[in-house]
């Protein structure tokens, strides 16, 4: 396996805990979501929904979100958290 796919295997899993944490805080299994779902705008995810999806994805991936690395930007789209999750090196 090259370094490249096993960079966007990592991806797609980081994804998917994403998408798993974003369901489970809205409690609600009947909405798809892809990688480009606007957490606020489609999903109306609002500050508690927030500190609560930062809870399950420090769970889920084992690890501490420092609060003070995040911006509103990296909450955009389930990719963008999801991107900052690998940026920080916590997944």
């Amino acid at each position: 396996m090259t370094m490249a796919s096993e960079a966007t295997v990592d991806r797609a899993a980081v994804v998917g805990h994403v998408i798993d944490a974003v369901v489970a805080v809205l409690n609600r299994d009947d909405v798809e979501l892809t990688e480009r779902t606007r957490l606020m705008d489609d999903l109306g995810l609002d500050s508690t929904n927030v500190l609560e999806l930062l809870m399950h994805l420090e769970d889920k991936l084992d690890a501490v979100i420092d609060s003070d690395t995040l911006e509103q930007h990296h909450f955009e789209t389930v990719g963008t958290l999801a991107d900052y999750v690998l940026e920080q090196g916590l997944a």
